[in-house]
């Protein structure tokens, strides 16, 4: 018996040492499109103009450090343009070049064009579009998400005001087709949690609140007894002013207030401090959760890599898709991909501003299979097959 473990050991280590000396070039491509946004009618902190590339060059600088050991070097190409046939037109010359793995910033009707465009051939990360449907009706073959769907965003907030027993919600919806979405799946999250949405109640107002919150949203807040205010605001035209102003003395939370993201900087833990200091002393700012969807696509590329020594998109999806994957993503927790919408699974941190509050999946939510999918869509809800 234990002859045959050396034996065994010793191919595994004949192997890894075969494919380490034989040099590695993988080329991943960035793509970054943002629709112009109107001004917002608040005073918000604009996302940055570079997020999502930092975190994606971040990785790069990380993955080099560790593939040089294994002859491994890895080298982002960016396309970054205000258009997105700009984006298209790009991608599709880095195909030319012979480049198959790309990380995508691009709303999700701009990555359904550009994963029909690249075709079977390319392997996409989607790291800035968080809608539902690519993960539960569209789902398209060819492409793996590392930012959170709105679902997983909803359902660890779920979770959290469950265990508080906050199960009376005002809900409050602003005007954009985004608001919306958020709103939906915050509704889906009642349903699932057993809360009750006492009221729904749209924004449509276009009032500079800077001025007027004091008198305006104790009245639009006037309704049943409620335990909590959620607020669908995913752009900040007048979620900020909701806190401290509402009629009723209750916590808000949702797109302001308490709120569930993919990354803070609040968050601390399992060597995240470290990561945080790293993209600091880089970028000479925060990380964002666009940042840290980047810098989980490039690092999932460079994981495979390292497992398989192959640079090739089938090869390495192939191994990013499987049980034997994990990623280790400074948040507690072995990351990998759901099977059936190419989703990474990942706890969901609860924040304000200035500290984190807690961390979903919350206990007592169990799963047969990983406490992570019971945030967002689990394989019976998703009508798409990969």
């Amino acid at each position: 018996m234990l002859r045959t473990l050396i034996t065994i050991t010793a191919l595994l280590l004949s192997s890894v040492a075969a494919r380490a000396s034989e040099p590695l070039q993988i080329e991943i491509g960035y793509l970054h499109y943002q629709p112009e946004r109107p001004p917002a009618l608040s005073n918000i902190l604009p996302e940055p103009a570079d997020s999502g590339l930092r975190g994606a060059e971040l990785a790069i600088d990380d993955s080099n450090t560790t593939g040089r050991f294994l002859k491994q070097s890895y080298r982002l190409q960016t396309v970054r343009a205000d258009s997105p046939d700009e984006v298209l037109a790009g991608a599709r010359q880095l195909q030319q070049q012979g480049v198959e793995l790309f990380v995508a910033n691009l709303p999700a009707a701009e990555l359904l064009r550009l994963s029909a465009a690249l075709g079977p051939q390319a392997l996409i990360f989607n790291a800035g579009s968080q809608d539902d449907s690519l993960r539960r009706q569209s789902c398209p073959t060819n492409v793996l998400h590392t930012a959170p769907s709105r679902a997983m965003l909803t359902d660890a907030l779920g979770q959290w005001l469950k265990a508080r027993r906050f199960e009376r919600w005002l809900l409050l919806v602003g005007n954009q087709p985004e608001d919306q979405r958020y709103a939906e799946a915050l509704e889906r999250a009642a349903q699932r949690f057993g809360a009750r949405i006492v009221a729904r109640k749209a924004w449509s107002f276009d009032t500079d609140l800077r001025r007027t919150a004091q008198k305006e949203l104790p009245l639009f807040t006037r309704t049943d007894d409620y335990d909590v205010v959620l607020v669908a605001d995913e752009r900040g035209d007048f979620g900020e002013y909701v806190l401290y102003n509402s009629w009723l003395p209750r916590p808000v939370a949702g797109t302001q207030g308490l709120t569930p993201v993919a990354w803070h900087r609040v968050v601390e833990q399992w060597g995240a401090a470290q990561l945080q200091s790293r993209f600091d002393e880089m970028a000479g700012r925060w990380m964002t959760g666009t940042d840290y969807a980047a810098w989980a696509a490039v690092r999932s590329i460079a994981e495979a890599a390292i497992q398989t020594g192959a640079n090739d998109a089938a090869t390495l999806e192939h191994h990013i898709r499987s049980d034997r994957f994990q990623l280790a993503g400074f948040k507690g927790r072995k990351l990998s991909y759901r099977r059936w919408n190419g989703q990474l699974r990942q706890p969901i941190p609860l924040v304000h501003p200035r500290a984190l509050v807690s961390q979903s999946p919350q206990e007592g939510f169990l799963h047969p299979v990983t406490e992570l999918d019971t945030l967002g869509f689990d394989q019976p809800e998703v009508h798409c097959k990969l």
